[in-house]
C-alpha cells in the first residue's frame, strides 16, 4: 500500500486534503503540522502534500515546506506535491523535483487528478528494480536507473546518484553481479550505468552529471560493444 504524508500548519487543509486522500486511492495519511515533524519520523513516504510556507517560517522560527523538501531529497525520492498560497516558489519546486504544484483555496477536482496520477506513478516506481543498501545505520532502497556509476573505495563502494552519494561495505564484484545488465565495469575502481554515458575516448568516458571516471585500455574494445548494444536495445 501507498504511504502518504500530508504536512501542512493549516488544520482545515490537512483534513481536507486526508479526506481526498482516503476517498480517492483509499490510503489513510500521516498527518504532520511542521517539516520538523515530518523529517524526524525518517519514513520514505510514496507521495507528500507539503505546504511551503508553514507557520511562523516568515519568522525564522520553523522550517518551511522548501527547506524541508530539500533536507527530505537527501534520503527519499517519495512525490512532492507542494500546496501553497504563493505562487512566486513555483521555480523553486522544479529545484527539488516536485511533481505538482497547488494553489490554495484548492480546487478538489484538480486535487483529485494531481492524485491519481502520483498514486499511478508511486505504483509503477514501485515495480522498478532496486539496490538495497545499508548506510550510517539505516538501510534504504536505491532505484538501479538512479545510479550514475558506482567508484570502488578500499573495504567500501560509493554510489554516484541522482539523489546524491552513498557509501557502504561491498565488494565491487558482488554488486556487478547484483546491478547485471545495463552497468559496465570499464576499470577495477568502476562501474558506469551505460544510459549515463555522454561520450568516452580510449581512456575515459565522461558520464551525463559529468563525471569522467576510467577506462581501462583492456576493456575499450568491450565497453564499445556493450555501449553499442545498449543503444541497439
Amino acid at each position: 500500500m501507498l504511504k502518504v504524508a500530508i504536512c501542512d500548519d493549516d488544520i482545515y487543509i490537512r483534513e481536507f486534503v486526508k479526506e481526498i486522500v482516503n476517498r480517492t486511492i483509499c490510503v489513510k495519511a500521516d498527518l504532520y503540522e511542521t517539516g520538523e515533524a515530518l523529517l524526524a519520523s525518517q519514513v520514505e513516504y510514496d507521495i507528500l502534500f507539503l505546504d511551503i510556507c508553514l507557520n511562523n517560517s516568515k519568522e525564522g522560527l520553523r522550517m518551511d515546506g522548501m527547506e524541508t523538501a530539500r533536507k527530505l531529497r537527501a534520503y527519499s525520492k517519495g512525490l512532492i506535491i507542494f500546496i501553497t498560497a504563493v505562487r512566486e516558489y513555483v521555480f523553486e519546486a522544479y529545484d527539488v523535483e516536485a511533481f505538482h504544484y497547488l494553489t490554495k483555496p484548492i480546487d478538489e477536482e484538480k486535487l483529485c487528478e494531481v492524485l491519481r496520477r502520483a498514486a499511478q506513478k508511486a505504483k509503477e516506481r514501485s515495480t522498478e528494480p532496486v539496490l538495497l543498501i545499508k548506510t550510517n545505520g539505516k538501510f534504504l532502497k536505491i532505484p538501479k536507473e538512479d545510479i550514475y556509476y558506482v567508484e570502488n573505495d578500499g573495504r567500501k563502494v560509493i554510489l554516484h546518484t541522482a539523489s546524491g552519494t552513498y557509501s557502504y561495505y561491498e565488494k565491487m564484484e558482488t554488486l556487478q553481479r547484483e546491478l547485471g545488465d545495463g552497468f559496465f565495469r570499464s576499470h577495477r575502481g568502476y562501474l558506469v550505468n551505460l544510459k549515463e554515458v555522454a561520450g568516452y575516448d580510449r581512456t575515459s568516458i565522461t558520464l551525463k552529471c559529468k563525471d569522467t571516471v576510467f577506462l581501462a585500455k583492456l576493456k575499450y574494445n568491450d565497453f564499445v560493444a556493450a555501449y553499442m548494444e545498449y543503444l541497439i536495445k
